[in-house]
C-alpha cells in the first residue's frame, strides 16, 4: 500500500490515476518527480513495524501476568503477519486493487482494534489504519475507513462503540465527525493541490516546448529575413544602377546623337556635346557612389529635398531643353534619408522617360508636404501610352521604368499611380508616409 497516486490534471477527471511503477501513498501528495519519493515510500514501509514495535516494547513494559503477555504477544504475530503480508511484501500490482486495499485495511483494522481492546497502549498501532484509510481510492471508502478508525480509537479504551454511544453519544459522535472531516478534508486539499501541481508542472512544461519552438521560429525568421535582405538589396542595386546608369547613359546617348543630327550647327552640336559630357561626369559620380553605398549626389551636402527635386528638374530641363516646372505645397522638413532618395529616384526615373518616350512640350512636378504623407506629381503634356495595351503585350510598365517606381515606393508601404492616354499626356503620383527624419537615427 506504499507509494503515490496522481490525479488527472489535463481532462480534470476527479478519479485518481496511478501509477503502475509507484503504489498509492498516504504521505506523498507533492508532484512524482519530488526528491523526497524515496524516503517518503521508505517511511511508509517501516511505519506500521515501528509503531506496532513501540506499542509491543512499552505493553511489555507492564506488570502484569506473564500468561497476558503471551497472549498479547501472540496477537502481536498474528499483526506482524498481517501487515508482512498485506504490505511489505504484498505483490507490486495488488496494491493498486481496491479489493485487496479494503481487506488489507479490514484485517488490520480488526487487529489493532482487539490489541488496543486488550491493552490501550495500542492506540498507538491503531493510529495505522488512519493511514491506511486514506489510499483506499474513491472518497466514500476513505470516509467510510476514517470513520470506523475514528469510531474505534476514540471509544475502545471506554468499552467499545457502544458503550460510548450509551454513556456520550453527543460528545462522542461529535469527535468521530470532526475528526473524520478533519483528515478527509485534509486529504481533499492535498488531492487538489496535487491537481494544481501537475496542471502547472504540464504547463511549464508546455511553456518550454512553445519557447524551444519559438527560438526555433525565430531562428529560421532570421534566416528567412537574411535571404530575404539579400534579394531585397539585389533588386534595389538593379533599380539604382537602373534609375542612373542606365538612364544617364542613355542621357548621353540621346545628345551624342543629337549633335551627330545638329552638325551644320556648329553651337547647337556643341551645346549637345557639352551636355552629353556633363552627364558622363555625373554618371561617374553615381557610379563610385553606387559602389560604396551612399545616397544620391543631389541630397548631399545638407541639401533639402525640395532644393534636390528643384536641381534636378533644372538640370534635366537645361539638357533637353524642355520647360519644367517645380513647386512644392505645404511645410516642408528633414524627411527619413530613405523616404528623401526614393521620391528622388522617382523623380528622375520620370524625367528620363519624359526625354525618352514622351516627346513632351511642357513638364511639371509638385512636391506636396501633408500631414503624414508626401506626394510627388509628374505631369507631362506628351504623346501619352495606352495602358492596357502596354499590359496586354506582357511587360507591364517595365520598359517605362514604371515597374521599378512602384517597387520603390512599395518597399516603403506607398502607393504609385499612373494615369496616361494617347496623345493626352501622363500624369504620375508617388505617395509615400512623411517620416520625419531622427539625429539619434
Amino acid at each position: 500500500m506504499s507509494g503515490s497516486w496522481l490525479l488527472k490534471s489535463v481532462t480534470g477527471d476527479n478519479q485518481p490515476v496511478h501509477d503502475c511503477d509507484e503504489p498509492r501513498s498516504a504521505f506523498l501528495t507533492t508532484a512524482t518527480d519530488s526528491p523526497w519519493r524515496p524516503w517518503v515510500h521508505r517511511l511508509e514501509r517501516v511505519m506500521p513495524l515501528v509503531l506496532l514495535g513501540l506499542a509491543t516494547f512499552l505493553s511489555l513494559l507492564q506488570d502484569q501476568p506473564w500468561e497476558r503477555r503471551w497472549g498479547t504477544l501472540a496477537l502481536v504475530g498474528v499483526a506482524l503477519c498481517w501487515v508482512l503480508a498485506t504490505d511489505t511484501f504484498l505483490p507490486r500490482r495488488w496494491r493498486e486493487s481496491t479489493p485487496v486495499l479494503v481487506v488489507a485495511f479490514a484485517g488490520l483494522l480488526t487487529i489493532a482494534s482487539v490489541l488496543m481492546a486488550r491493552d490501550l497502549l495500542f492506540l498507538i498501532f491503531l493510529i495505522t489504519c488512519f493511514f491506511r484509510a486514506i489510499v483506499l481510492g474513491p472518497m466514500p471508502l476513505v470516509l467510510l475507513g476514517l470513520t470506523a478508525t475514528s469510531a474505534l480509537i476514540n471509544s475502545l479504551g471506554s468499552g467499545g462503540p457502544l458503550q460510548a454511544l450509551r454513556e456520550w453519544p453527543v460528545p462522542y459522535l461529535a469527535i468521530v465527525l470532526i475528526q473524520t472531516l478533519a483528515i478527509g478534508g485534509g486529504l481533499e486539499v492535498s488531492r487538489q493541490l496535487v491537481r494544481q501541481n501537475e496542471q502547472r508542472r504540464k504547463a511549464v512544461a508546455a511553456l518550454e516546448a512553445a519557447l524551444e519552438e519559438n527560438a526555433g521560429l525565430h531562428r529560421q525568421l532570421l534566416a528567412q529575413a537574411r535571404e530575404a535582405g539579400v534579394l531585397d538589396e539585389r533588386q534595389r542595386l538593379s533599380q539604382e544602377i537602373h534609375d542612373t546608369l542606365a538612364q544617364g547613359f542613355t542621357g548621353i546617348i540621346t545628345q551624342l546623337q543629337a549633335a551627330e543630327e545638329a552638325h551644320g550647327d556648329p553651337a547647337e552640336r556643341q551645346r549637345h556635346l557639352d551636355a552629353a559630357s556633363a552627364l558622363a561626369r555625373e554618371n561617374l559620380q553615381e557610379a563610385r557612389r553606387a559602389v560604396h553605398a551612399l545616397g544620391p549626389e543631389a541630397l548631399d551636402g545638407g541639401a533639402g529635398l525640395p532644393e534636390a527635386l528643384a536641381g534636378v528638374v533644372r538640370r534635366w530641363s537645361q539638357r533637353f531643353g524642355v520647360p519644367a516646372e517645380f513647386t512644392t505645397t505645404g511645410t516642408p522638413g528633414p524627411m527619413h534619408p530613405e523616404i528623401e532618395a526614393t521620391l528622388l529616384r522617382i523623380t528622375q526615373e520620370a524625367l528620363g522617360n519624359v526625354a525618352e518616350h514622351a516627346k513632351a512640350g511642357r513638364v511639371g512636378l509638385t512636391l506636396s508636404y501633408m500631414e503624414d504623407q508626401l506626394t510627388l506629381d509628374v505631369r507631362d503634356d506628351g504623346v501619352g501610352f495606352d495602358q492596357d495595351r502596354l499590359r496586354r503585350n506582357g511587360n507591364g510598365y517595365r520598359g517605362f521604368g514604371l515597374s521599378g517606381m512602384r517597387q520603390r515606393v512599395q518597399r516603403l508601404a506607398g502607393s504609385l499611380v499612373v494615369e496616361s492616354e494617347p496623345g493626352g499626356g501622363t500624369a504620375i503620383s508617388a505617395t509615400v508616409p512623411a517620416i520625419p527624419f531622427q539625429e539619434s537615427r
